[in-house]
């Protein structure tokens, strides 16, 4: 059997192709999820918020809004694991426009990159901290 340079090449070129495609289905799952507008997002700013065990599927399903390690992790998890009325009844807009320059760091890259895409106030948001 004659080896062909062209066989690596080809094997790599299907590879890098099925990882975009994957990478696009995942983008995709967050876009969907994504409200209208920021001011969609109409979750409590104090107290205890309890999520359900959709999102909350292992861990921690309580949070105290008055700690500020627990609000980001709530965040977090809300952001990763919720639907669409999920983000309009546990995030709130204007306690995630002021912790998004750390959250944004503590979410995955897809996660931030789809938010920071549909909702450019998120974006510049971090960058002014940055300078």
């Amino acid at each position: 059997m004659s080896f062909s340079p062209q066989q690596p090449t080809s094997a790599l070129s299907d590879l890098v192709g099925a990882v975009a495609e994957d990478l696009a289905l995942y983008q995709e799952k967050f876009r969907r999820r994504l409200p209208e507008s920021l001011e969609e997002l109409r979750g409590a700013t104090q107290g205890i918020v309890e999520l359900p065990l959709h999102m909350a599927w292992s861990g921690m399903t309580s949070y105290d809004l008055g700690k500020p390690r627990q609000l980001m992790s709530l965040y977090r998890t809300v952001l990763h694991e919720g639907l669409r009325d999920d983000l309009s009844r546990f995030i709130n807009r204007d306690l995630l426009m002021q912790m998004w320059p750390v959250l944004r760091t503590l979410v995955g890259r897809t996660v931030r990159s789809v938010w920071e895409e549909a909702f450019p106030q998120l974006a510049a948001r971090a960058l002014r901290d940055v300078l």
